[in-house]
């Protein structure tokens, strides 16, 4: 029996368009992609030193009755049926009925930051164990990945040529160029990091059984990507870097130029959106065109102000991985302006909605926010379809809400992360509060747009635990939003 190297790994792409992709050895000339009674040919969408990436899609169509139906599929290659690294070679996903509210996993921060993190950890994939168990009782229709899907951040110590470009005075590396005997090194890691972080047997089954899509954020590349002075990140070695990184989640993650929910296939960013059993789902790609001067370009930007102003009448989740609405780190971001430390500190700073630079950007996005929420529910006499931004990042469970006064609108922000990667310590935790504040904030003069952290049931307003969130529209309208947590406590919240 073949084997796949990386996958399967299911996604979707609009209302009945399904994907999957996976990684093969290099000598498989054809692989078919078998849905039910359906047969697709898959295409090869990319190379890495080893291994070939195959892309099949195929259309799907929703049951005719109220209820549900599972679809299951297999993957043959060079007409034999291939299995995974867990031995799997038959996989079964979710179509919800007509009549049936989708129910949608969301997680982040998928991998630990440094290996003792993970070896401190007694369980490290215990979250996907319980999502695999919410998955039998009720299966999910989705699953939304938030960025940091894995982490890259050990590329400095497993890379040896980096090693030694590292050591180097930061004039020498910003003249050094990505060596012919480095690059090859950095593409071996990527490869390695996607064949072997997704193989967890709870991990892999998910992926392989819930739909998802998935938007990057700076772990994906590296540790604060996107937030580093200009000279540095433009320097050879950082740009082969990401160029890579970039590579690999495109491959992977994407899916390919040839997903059929960017919003410009041709584009620098990776910008999506598709609709999906009444909501619209968008993810802002805010780390492909990063740098301390903006979040997104003015292209990006042009497409997604296109798609908030088109008025479909539908429950909108926005995926931006670094939260809009959190604590405020003005203050320790000021005083360290002042320092010579500021460089060292760019991914707790600089990297955030908040940070003086990305404040104009911010009030943009928020503005564009609350006015799609006004569009969609114009006449309604209700907010009958919800706002919701969906980010993790700062590996701790909380949410919020943006309420303007004047469009008399609303837009909350759940954060759930990690699903993998371990919540700050106590004191790390103190630290972080001391530093920060999460006052309730106008945005304007008259303030009349208030943004205000809310305080989950059933727990206390941070969660300082390992995470994931379930998403159910309940009989009473409301958004329900359950924490899963390895916390004693059980967080929800419904958005009204």
């Amino acid at each position: 029996m073949a084997t796949l190297k990386t996958g399967p790994v299911l996604g979707i792409e609009g209302e009945n368009q399904y994907t999957v992709v996976f990684s093969t050895a290099q000598e498989i000339g054809e692989a078919v992609w078998k849905v039910g009674g359906k047969s697709a040919k898959c295409r090869i969408i990319g190379e890495t030193p080893n291994f070939r990436v195959w892309r099949g899609e195929q259309k799907v169509a929703a049951p005719a009755g109220a209820s549900g139906k599972e679809v299951t599929y297999r993957i043959e290659l060079g007409g034999e049926i291939a299995d995974c690294r867990n031995k799997r070679s038959e996989w079964a996903f979710h179509i919800p009925g007509k009549s049936e509210p989708p129910r949608f996993a969301y997680g982040s921060c998928n991998g630990f930051s440094a290996l003792d993190l993970m070896h401190k950890t007694e369980e490290p994939y215990r979250l996907w164990q319980e999502m695999v168990i919410e998955h039998e009782k009720a299966p999910f229709s989705l699953l939304l990945m938030g960025g940091d899907q894995l982490y890259a951040d050990n590329i400095w110590s497993a890379v040896s040529e980096l090693q030694e470009w590292n050591a180097l005075p930061q004039a020498e590396k910003l003249k050094r160029t990505a060596t012919a005997t480095m690059r090859p090194q950095i593409d071996r890691f990527f490869e390695n990091l996607y064949e072997t972080r997704w193989t967890d047997p709870a991990m892999s089954l998910m992926l392989a059984s819930i739909p998802s899509v998935m938007m990057w954020d700076d772990h994906d590349i590296f540790d604060g990507w996107g937030s580093f002075p200009d000279d540095l990140q433009g320097c050879d070695v950082f740009q082969y870097i990401f160029t890579t990184a970039k590579k690999y989640f495109e491959m992977f993650q994407i899916r390919s130029r040839f997903n059929r929910s960017l919003l410009d296939p041709a584009a620098d960013h990776y910008a999506f959106a598709l609709d999906f059993r009444g909501y619209r789902i968008l993810a802002l790609d805010n780390r492909a065109e990063r740098s301390l001067a903006q979040v997104m370009s003015a292209a990006q930007w042009d497409r997604v102000i296109a798609f908030l102003k088109e008025d479909k009448k539908a429950h909108l989740l926005i995926l931006s991985a670094v939260p809009v609405v959190y604590r405020d780190f003005a203050d320790a971001e000021k005083a360290f302006d002042a320092t010579p430390w500021e460089e060292t500190l760019t991914d707790d700073l600089k990297d955030h909605w908040r940070s003086k630079n990305h404040e104009g950007e911010r009030a943009r996005l928020i503005h564009w926010l609350l006015e799609s929420a006004k569009l969609r529910n114009d006449g309604l006499g209700a907010e009958k379809y919800k706002t919701v931004i969906l980010s993790g990042d700062v590996h701790i469970g909380c949410i919020g809400v943006i309420h303007d006064s004047k469009r008399n609108c609303k837009v909350h922000q759940v954060v759930s992360s990690g699903i993998v990667h371990p919540s700050p310590s106590r004191l790390q935790w103190v630290g972080i509060m001391t530093v920060t504040n999460d006052n309730t904030e106008f945005l304007d003069e008259n303030q009349t747009i208030r943004i205000t952290m809310l305080n989950p049931f059933a727990s206390d307003k941070y969660i300082r635990a390992r995470n994931f969130v379930t998403l159910n529209m309940g009989t009473d309208d409301k958004l329900w939003v359950n924490w899963k947590s390895e916390s004693k406590d059980t967080p929800y919240y419904p958005i009204q």
